[in-house]
C-alpha cells in the first residue's frame, strides 16, 4: 500500500508507554455485549420486528446491521507486520527498535486518516454527518469505557467511548500465526473496526445490546456473524476508495483475502482443535469473510453490504 507521504489522522491515543495491569477476573467483551466464556462476542438473529425492521423503518440507505465487536478470532494475538513471503515490503514492525515503532504508528495513522476520508464522504453523500473514531495504541492490556482488555483479546471496538483499540504486536501474530502478513492485511484489520463504528453511529449497536438480552447463546452467536460479516463488507468498501486513489500495489488485495480467509472461525477451530463447531461460530467461515469483503470491494456501496435480509451468507 502506497502510504507514506499522506495524511495523517490526528485522532489518535498512543498509551503505549502506560503499560497497564490486568483487573483480576479478566474481562468482558467491550460494548456491553458480554461474551462467551472464551471472551468472545455472543450474538443472535432476531425474529420479527427486530434488526431486519430496524434496517427498513430506520435507515435504509444505510442497510443498517446490528453491532459487532472484535475482528479477529477472540483468542487474539499479539502482533506486528513483516515482510511477505514474495520480498514485497509489509508495513513497518509495532515492536524492536523505537523507530520501527514510530513508523508503524505513523502507518495505522494514515490507514486511520484514510477511512476517515471514505466515510466522511460517504455519510456526506447520505446527508450526515460522521463523527470520526479515535483509535488507542496500547501495549499489553488497557482500560476502556468497556472495561479491561488485554492484548489477547486481539484488536476492538468500544462503543462507549467509540474509540478503536490496538496493540501494535497484534500484527507480528497475524503474519506469524495466522500466516497472514502484509501492509494491506494489516490495513483490513483496521478498516474492519472501523465498520464496526461505524454501525454504532447507524443506530445498530445499541439496538443489538438491547437485544441481545432475550437471545440464547445460540441465536446470539448466528447474529454476531452477520454483524462481523458486515463490518468486513464496509472493510471491503473501504479498500474500494483505497483503489479509486490507486494506492493499492500488487498483491494488496490478495493479502486482505487472505487474511480474512486465515481468520475465518472454521479455520481457526480446525486450526487450535482439529474440528469445526459451526453453532459456535460468531465471525463467520473463511469463505463468508472473504465473500462479504469481496462484496464491499466490488461494489464500493453500502447497498451491496445487507448481510441481514438474506439467507444466503
Amino acid at each position: 500500500m502506497l502510504w507514506k507521504g499522506r495524511r495523517q489522522s490526528s485522532n489518535i491515543e498512543d498509551r503505549r508507554s502506560e503499560g497497564g495491569g490486568f483487573g483480576p477476573g479478566g474481562f468482558r467483551l467491550p460494548g456491553g455485549l458480554g461474551g462467551s466464556s472464551s471472551g468472545r462476542p455472543t450474538v443472535r438473529k432476531a425474529g420479527g420486528g427486530g434488526i431486519g425492521f430496524l434496517i427498513i423503518a430506520g435507515i435504509v440507505l444505510w442497510l443498517l446491521g446490528i453491532n459487532p465487536l472484535t475482528l479477529l478470532t477472540g483468542e487474539g494475538p499479539s502482533l506486528v507486520p513483516t515482510e511477505t513471503d514474495t520480498g514485497r515490503s509489509s508495513a513497518p514492525s509495532g515492536g524492536g527498535t523505537t523507530a520501527a515503532s514510530d513508523d508503524m504508528k505513523a502507518f495505522v495513522a494514515t490507514v486511520l486518516a484514510e477511512t476517515e476520508d471514505t466515510w466522511n464522504q460517504i455519510f456526506q453523500q447520505a446527508g450526515r454527518s460522521y463523527t470520526e473514531p479515535t483509535l488507542v495504541l496500547f501495549s499489553g492490556s488497557v482500560r476502556s469505557a468497556c472495561g479491561m482488555a488485554s492484548a489477547a483479546s486481539g484488536p476492538f471496538y468500544c462503543p462507549g467511548d467509540s474509540k478503536v483499540y490496538l496493540d501494535l504486536e497484534f500484527y507480528d501474530e497475524l503474519a506469524r500465526r495466522f500466516k497472514a502478513g502484509g501492509d494491506f492485511a494489516q490495513a483490513y484489520v483496521l478498516a474492519h473496526e472501523v465498520g464496526h463504528h461505524v454501525q454504532n453511529l447507524i443506530g445498530v449497536l445499541p439496538k443489538f445490546n438491547e437485544m441481545r438480552q432475550r437471545m440464547s447463546t445460540t441465536e446470539a452467536n448466528k447474529m454476531s456473524v452477520r454483524v462481523e460479516l458486515q463490518a468486513d463488507c464496509f472493510a471491503g468498501i473501504w479498500a474500494n476508495r483505497t483503489a479509486q486513489k490507486q494506492l493499492l500495489e500488487k498483491g494488496d488485495l490478495e493479502e486482505a483475502l487472505n487474511a480474512a480467509s486465515q481468520i475465518g472461525d472454521d479455520t481457526i477451530q480446525r486450526r487450535s482443535q482439529g474440528y469445526v463447531v459451526p453453532d459456535a461460530f460468531n465471525h463467520g467461515t473463511s469463505a463468508q469473510r472473504v465473500r462479504w469483503f469481496k462484496a464491499g470491494l466490488q461494489s464500493g456501496s453500502l447497498k451491496a453490504c445487507d448481510t441481514f435480509n438474506t439467507d444466503d451468507l
